[in-house]
């Protein structure tokens, strides 16, 4: 390292036969580096340093086989696909504990290797350090006596890509493959975001993810959480609110933030993090993907869509269901990282908990179920008012397509369910049909909203109970894991 920066002891890399002592090291690690930035930042805010520049580093973790022998065909994760280096940074491993103790074990039994834990040659930002710091906050650029960046190192949007995810990642000659599917700055970078964007820190989200595009959904969802909260046999804990405000008890008042953030966010917590996240994206593509992009980073074992939606045929009713198994792309948002010619597939663990769910909460089954819920491919555009356009190509390509539902955000969640590796589904309730002469007028609405959002919510938490069940090789299908993948789920 050259003279002029200034850095903690790197030691050694360490050789792990244990996952927990392994995640043990890389938190020791990750605390120090963390350290030594907080206090030469408190120090440089005092005093402005001068001539030397500060830097510590993210830990690594990495593995390193010889053998090509085959893993049990089954799993989708939990093995490399070739013999080789693979490493990965890591940041925050206190919050990912479980998820890392979990991958790094399984990298030990299906290869019978160690993994080895130390530091990388990758800079942590000044900006994520600090993040961990209450007491310590970042000035904006020109507040501080001194050039932050002449200093310390700052977030770099250049190496935080989803070249990973996208299979777009080159490792050149000689060099290691990447482990896990984000790097330790993109992990950051979402972290910091979802912050943010739900005014939930990221250590309150559980493992199931709900997301929906209207208020009354989150309405109904604390109050079903406080009716779980007051059976104390239900498993779940507590309910995070925004403002990361909590309650325990079921009677308890929830002081939420007074300015509410862009996505609204709700936890029904578990103490093992398998409890239901809900999360009010909002109407539109865009702001689907924004929530996915972050959200991914914490490996959520499934997210599924229950929001509202067009019907499309005739025979429908509003009050309808509409269970997904196609998807037609006409959001735009993602075709740069996934072209609308790869297919997005049905996961057939996730439509079966819904449909069962269905059933359950109707109290209808077999060909009866057909008479208010319909399977088929939902259509998401990015103009909320396609209506007001000229209609004839817009209607003739969604009836060429056999469309049944439109909306604007369901295929995004599923397209970025497909890239990031985390089973999704889609069901949704149909609002309006405005092709057949029904629009969402306010007086049709509220009748609406008041005797289809309970029901439509408890089928929706009742598919996740159903699939938390479900042991983790079995819900993350293969369908979601191209040729070269990562081991890390």
């Amino acid at each position: 390292m050259p003279s002029q920066f200034v850095t903690p002891e790197p030691g050694r890399f360490q050789r792990f036969d244990d996952p927990h002592a392994a995640v043990a090291h890389l938190e020791r690690l990750y605390a120090a580096s963390c350290s030594f930035l907080c206090e030469a930042f408190a120090k440089a805010m005092i005093s402005p340093p001068s001539g030397r520049r500060i830097r510590a580093f993210y830990p690594m973790v990495r593995i390193e086989t010889a053998s090509y022998a085959q893993i049990d065909s089954r799993l989708s994760f939990g093995h490399v696909s070739q013999p080789g280096r693979h490493e990965a940074t890591i940041t925050r491993p206190d919050l990912f504990r479980g998820y890392l103790t979990q991958q790094l074990e399984l990298l030990m039994e299906n290869h019978g290797v160690p993994v080895e834990v130390g530091y990388s040659q990758t800079p942590l930002p000044i900006h994520f350090a600090v993040a961990n710091d209450p007491q310590i906050t970042v000035p904006q650029e020109g507040a501080a006596e001194f050039t932050l960046r002449d200093v310390f190192d700052v977030p770099d949007l250049s190496t935080t890509n989803d070249d990973i995810v996208n299979g777009t990642h080159q490792s050149g000659d000689g060099a290691a493959g990447p482990l896990a599917p984000f790097t330790a700055q993109r992990v950051d970078y979402s972290l910091a975001r979802l912050a943010h964007y739900t005014a939930t820190e990221p250590e309150h989200f559980q493992n199931h993810v709900l997301f929906t595009n209207y208020q009354f959904y989150v309405n109904e969802f604390e109050a079903y959480a406080r009716a779980q909260l007051a059976d104390k046999a239900s498993g779940y804990t507590s309910f995070v609110g925004t403002g990361n405000a909590e309650i325990t008890e079921a009677d308890q008042r929830l002081e939420l933030s007074q300015k509410q953030p862009q996505m609204p966010t709700f936890h029904l917590k578990r103490a093992d993090g398998s409890g239901i996240t809900l999360v009010n994206i909002g109407v539109g593509p865009s702001n689907a993907k924004t929530a996915t992009d972050h959200i991914a980073v914490l490996r959520p074992h499934a997210w599924i869509m229950v929001g509202h939606c067009a019907g499309l045929r005739n025979s429908q009713l509003l009050g309808d269901f509409v269970l997904a198994h196609a998807y037609l792309r006409e959001d735009k948002v993602l075709d740069d990282d996934l072209p609308v010619w790869v297919p997005v597939p049905a996961l057939a663990e996730i439509q079966v908990a819904l449909e069962e769910a269905v059933a359950e909460v109707t109290e209808l089954k077999g060909y009866e179920l057909k008479r208010l819920m319909r399977t088929g491919t939902v259509a998401s555009l990015d103009n909320r008012n396609w209506e007001l356009r000229e209609t004839e190509g817009p209607v003739q390509r969604l009836s060429q397509s056999r469309a049944i539902a439109l909306d604007m955000e369901s295929a995004t969640i599923a397209a970025n369910g497909f890239r990031f590796r985390v089973p999704y589904g889609t069901l949704l309730c149909v609002s309006d049909k405005p092709l057949h002469g029904e629009l969402k007028l306010p007086g049709m609405a509220s009748d609406f909203y008041k005797t289809q959002v309970e029901r439509h919510l408890r089928i929706g938490i009742k598919a996740m109970e159903s699939l938390r069940n479900m042991p983790l090789e079995r819900l993350h299908s293969r369908k979601l894991r191209s040729f070269n993948e990562t081991a890390f789920l």
